[in-house]
Parts: C-alpha cells; structure tokens; sequence
C-alpha cells in the first residue's frame, strides 16, 4: 500500500484494516476504487465477484493522468516506479493517447495515459508487449 500512496492514492491504514476484519480493502484515486482481496476471499470457492482465473498479485490497471508527463515522470521516479515500456501513442477509451507502462511491488502492470498532450510520434503495437 506504501506503492500506491507514493503515487498519490488514497490508502486506508493498514492495521486498523486487519483490526477490522473485513476481507477486502479499498484504495482511492480520484473518482476510481480499486479493491483488493484478503486470502480469505480468494481462496472462497463461493466468491465469484473476480476474473476466474486471478490469482493474488495479479492485475492489468489503466489510469488517465492529467498533470502532464513531466509531472508523472517525477512522480513515478519519487516512487520508484521505473517506467518499463514508453513512452508511446496508443489509442485509449478516450482516444489518441500518450502512454507509460511500470509495475508495482505485486508486479502487476499499471498503465498511466495522458489525453490532453501532443503525441510523441512514438508508436507500438500491444502484440509486441503482450
């Protein structure tokens, strides 16, 4: 959770979390949740909620950035996150977009977009990462 609250999400405090004993915990980023599951969910062959074939740690995450690529830059080297694919224009839910690949502590993939900037002039095809 320290990953995610160096990137700017709002994170619950991780005892009072476990003291609760509710099995899942919310992590909020602007106008997005993201939850995450105790053992006790997922290994709960009565809790369907979830991809059938995820396992703990996996994940394949979006986010629209809007406060420039400079300050992502700055904000994924404060929190350690090296940039591991990108930047490059890829065509998002919105649109044209410019996009970076990193991936947090569990390894799963984060992609942050940003719409609202000039395109790099630099492309890929998802087959090539995938």
């Amino acid at each position: 959770m320290e990953f995610y609250g160096s990137l700017g999400f709002l994170v619950p405090n991780f005892e009072e979390w476990q003291k609760s004993k509710v099995p899942f915990f919310s992590i909020f980023f602007g106008n997005n949740k993201l939850n995450f599951h105790a053992p006790e969910m997922w290994q709960n062959s009565e809790f369907t909620l979830r991809g059938p074939t995820s396992l703990p740690g996996c994940g394949d995450l979006c986010f629209v950035w809007q406060g420039g690529s400079a300050a992502l830059h700055e904000l994924l080297e404060a929190a350690h996150a090296a940039i591991i694919a990108g930047p490059f224009d890829l065509h998002g839910a919105q649109g044209p977009g410019t996009s970076v690949y990193v991936r947090d502590p569990d390894d799963n993939l984060l992609e942050f977009i940003i719409y609202d900037e000039a395109p790099t002039g630099k492309s890929i095809r998802i087959e090539d990462v995938l």
